[in-house]
């Protein structure tokens, strides 16, 4: 069986899915930190209806 071919979410390059793979879904750590560094910068965000804290944001 063939491992399945993702591509890297920062730069788009092809990246094998196999444990050869030190930083998949990345196609190296220099891609891995630039997406770290993206969600330390709160680019990214997670949304949820079950925040606990949504009412200290709303002022209640």
């Amino acid at each position: 069986m063939t491992a399945p071919v993702v591509k890297c979410p920062t730069c788009h390059k092809e990246v094998v899915w196999n444990t050869d793979s030190l930083y998949r879904p990345f196609c190296s750590k220099r891609c891995k930190l630039i997406d770290l560094g993206e969600w330390a910068q709160e680019k990214y965000t997670v949304s949820s209806e079950d925040d606990p804290f949504s009412d200290l944001l709303d002022g209640k």
